[in-house]
């Protein structure tokens, strides 16, 4: 194998539009981080001529001393790998990126178990996906109970699910409430600026999704998604008291999953699931029947 430091867009999007991975290894992602100041590398490994492995990394020195490179829900791989060659893909990136010594290189792939020669750091994150290449019908079926008699109810509601325009003077009202939410509830998440550099960056406004609900001209919710390849991530939302009565978001994410499988996407990552502080939040995520993976961890 050998390390390919010169991946140019048009192959890494292609890539990424055959394998469902996360977006913190979209090259949109990583054009919107160096907006916003950060320092980021790209690189793949080649096996035999073929391109095997994807790895965006952003990296920062501590103290003016200490280089130090992370790998966030990477290495993506792009065919199946034996743990040898797992780790000897990531061996080629720890040690061909260019990091000046002294330095350290975490990696967080979105693997299950853990990576043989490697240090675990950090426990894994879990997360729920779900598959859209189902048919509609078997993923309504594949719902809780409970959750879909909330769809149900809010069907009936009478509510207005309009898709909420991507120009920035259109959603930014969408940003300020993430931001009051933060502040409010003290909670830290990727900065709202990042995702206008995101759309920016991707050059296509149909990479951002939002899809709000309406009661009588009043807003009520909102749901926020990012397309990046073959698959989306579930990026902010909001819910007012009539809308968390009314059962809104889940009547905007049963439409949103209908957008995403128009536009060919493949995989839906609903996000974090944090049982103790966010427990209703987590009801709702696994209440669609996705697959609650919990990854590895993160490597040294």
């Amino acid at each position: 194998m050998k390390l390919a430091l010169h991946v140019d867009r048009s192959t890494w999007d292609a890539a990424l539009a055959q394998t469902p991975a996360a977006l913190q290894q979209d090259w949109s992602y990583g054009a919107a981080l160096e907006a916003v100041g950060a320092q980021v590398i790209r690189a793949g490994v080649e096996r035999d001529g073929e391109l095997v492995a994807l790895a965006q990394m952003t990296t920062r020195r501590f103290g003016g001393v200490v280089s130090m490179g992370l790998v966030t829900r990477g290495p993506v791989w792009l065919t199946t790998l034996s743990p040898d060659e797992k780790r000897t893909v990531i061996r080629l990136i720890k040690s061909g990126l260019g990091l000046r010594w002294p330095r350290a290189t975490l990696v967080t792939p979105d693997d299950v178990e853990a990576l043989p020669g490697f240090s675990r750091v950090m426990t894994g994150y879990s997360t729920v996906l779900l598959d859209l290449e189902q048919p509609s019908d078997t993923l309504r079926a594949g719902f809780d109970g409970k959750w879909r008699n909330r769809l149900v109810a809010a069907e009936k509601a009478g509510l207005k699910v309009t898709r909420n325009g991507a120009k920035l003077a259109q959603y930014r009202w969408l940003l300020d409430t993430e931001e009051g939410q933060r502040r409010e509830r003290g909670y830290k998440a990727t900065p709202a600026a990042l995702v206008p550099e995101f759309v920016e960056a991707a050059g296509d406004r149909d990479r951002l999704l939002i899809l709000r609900a309406d009661e009588a001209r009043e807003k009520i919710a909102a749901m926020m998604f990012l397309v990046h390849g073959c698959a989306a991530t579930y990026h902010i939302g909001w819910n007012s008291e009539a809308g968390r009565k009314l059962g809104a978001h889940n009547l905007l994410l049963w439409q949103a999953l209908e957008h995403l499988q128009a536009r060919g996407v493949r995989q839906l990552d609903l996000g974090g699931v944090e049982t103790v502080r966010s427990a209703g939040l987590a009801r709702f995520k696994i209440g669609t029947g996705g697959r609650v993976i919990t990854y590895a961890g993160t490597f040294f």
